[in-house]
């Protein structure tokens, strides 16, 4: 019996150890896991689930590409497929969010963000309005008011057919008043009641102005002086940054254009070299009519990195020649301007540019060549900041995307539904390109968009926060502030 009792409890000791260990070995297992780092204990939770087996993503074939068809019947806009391009499945997303310059899309529309857009509007912006265009299921029409100096309407609606085709089917339908001419025109002031103002595009705007700011025509090429579209001219412009070094260039600043439209130009000339006074400044004028007979030789804008610094100078309005001179990899000395376009708000003073007092630019010019020249680094690094950003962010892809996120956010707002207007007639690329000659016909092919983009534009930022737009304004007015006080401060030392 006693026997029998010890086996008994020498069984339940057993047992008891048994238990005792395996629960410390669970034991110790719990603790180890409790210990891991967040990314161990997930890597540990992912190898305790069942494995899914993703088979390889296949390669997309390469998209159609449909070259222009100048056959007689093409150039029947009716006629022509509709859309240009099959619908393309499983685009690719967004590759990064687009440059903050963007962000200046949520401001322009912002006068219509309470109340939308009527057609009575839009109507309202046909009295300076140089055409109207519509998007309606896809297809575009333009009903024309009045022809624009040279060019600049042919290449605009050139440019949105382009996107169209870029972005084949994902253009909302739209109608929307442009006006081709210089000078904005939808005055801030006369609209501060309760009347909505009337929705117009145009190339540039002012503080004092609400037209919405769209890209130039020159982006598709300027035919009549033979400037190409901006794409190729983009690659021209980078090489000619190479072709001499910032060290050995002119060590003066820069300018050649059309003195004559505007005042302030004409006022520039008294900046040049005299027998007497040297400003730093080499100040040349524009013959286009000379140029044209001589094959635009000497206005070929990849050549005229040739000097340390560039001068830009607006015109009757912005001129287009800003983006051309920043893409030079010389500081930009930019004499005040009044206006601004799409991309142009985004510059910041001593960085992207350095600022020329409007009203006193000869001594203004001398000082920033002389600051430029005895800080060499400084200088070279404004030059290259304006200069990659020019070649970066302001590459075609980002134009089109820029035309894209503008007339979607444009269409979001309208309160009513398109229609074709009696007098508009239906455009696509064929019925402007085949029928074109010389310069318009060569630069409307360079710029033809033959394939269409196989992934989403980039994303939109969202508009500014108040207290950021401001921060933002106050840093550039501090930092053009600043040079001022360093201008004055050399010119006491120097009457010293």
């Amino acid at each position: 019996m006693a026997r029998a009792l010890n086996g008994t409890a020498s069984r339940t000791s057993l047992l008891f150890l048994l238990a005792l260990f395996i629960g410390a070995i669970i034991s110790a297992r719990w603790i180890d896991v409790s210990t891991l780092s967040a990314k161990g204990a997930k890597e540990l939770a992912a190898r305790s689930k069942p494995s899914v087996y993703k088979s390889p993503q296949k390669p997309r074939p390469p998209l159609p590409e449909r070259p222009l068809n100048c056959t007689p019947i093409n150039t029947n806009c009716s006629s022509l497929p509709w859309p240009p391009f099959p619908s393309i499945q499983n685009l690719d997303p967004p590759t990064s969010t687009c440059p903050d310059y963007f962000r200046w899309i949520h401001e322009d529309l912002k006068p219509w963000k309470g109340t939308g857009i009527t057609q009575e509007m839009v109507e309202r912006a046909r009295r300076t309005a140089t055409f109207r265009l519509l998007v309606i299921d896809g297809k575009v029409y333009v009903e024309r008011y009045a022809k624009a100096y040279q060019c600049r309407d042919d290449f605009t609606i050139w440019g949105m057919l382009q996107l169209f085709r870029r972005y084949s089917g994902r253009v909302p339908d739209l109608d929307l008043m442009f006006d081709c001419v210089d000078w904005p025109v939808v005055k801030r002031w006369d609209y501060r009641g309760r009347v909505v103002p009337p929705p117009l595009f145009r190339y540039c705007g002012d503080k004092d102005s609400l037209d919405i700011v769209f890209p130039d025509w020159s982006f598709w090429g300027w035919p009549e002086i033979n400037i190409e579209p901006w794409e190729a001219l983009l690659k021209d412009l980078d090489d000619g940054n190479k072709k001499i070094k910032w060290m050995n260039r002119d060590p003066t600043a820069y300018w050649k254009g059309n003195p004559y439209v505007a005042d302030t130009r004409k006022d520039l000339l008294k900046c040049n070299v005299t027998e007497t006074q040297d400003w730093n400044a080499r100040v040349y004028v524009q013959d286009w009519i000379k140029e044209s007979q001589q094959g635009y030789k000497e206005s070929n804008l990849a050549n005229q990195c040739t000097h340390r610094y560039k001068i830009y100078i607006e015109g009757s309005a912005w001129s287009v020649s800003e983006k051309y001179i920043l893409a030079c990899d010389s500081p930009t000395l930019l004499v005040t301007p009044h206006y601004y376009d799409f991309v142009t708000r985004a510059l910041m003073p001593t960085h992207h540019y350095w600022p020329i007092k409007g009203d006193d630019k000869c001594r203004s010019i001398k000082y920033a060549v002389d600051w430029g020249n005895s800080h060499k680094q400084k200088a070279q690094a404004i030059g290259k900041t304006a200069s990659s950003f020019i070649l970066e962010d302001v590459k075609m892809a980002y134009v089109y995307d820029y035309m894209f996120h503008l007339l979607s956010e444009y269409s979001k707002l309208l309160r009513y539904k398109p229609t074709v207007p009696e007098k508009a007639v239906q455009y696509c690329s064929e019925s402007m390109a085949c029928p074109a000659k010389g310069n318009y016909e060569k630069f409307m092919k360079e710029s033809f968009v033959k394939v269409p983009s196989d992934s989403e534009p980039c994303i939109l930022p969202p508009p500014f926060e108040p207290p950021a737009l401001q921060l933002l304004l106050r840093r550039k007015a501090n930092a053009i502030k600043q040079v001022e006080t360093w201008e004055q401060n050399s010119r006491k030392k120097t009457k010293l």
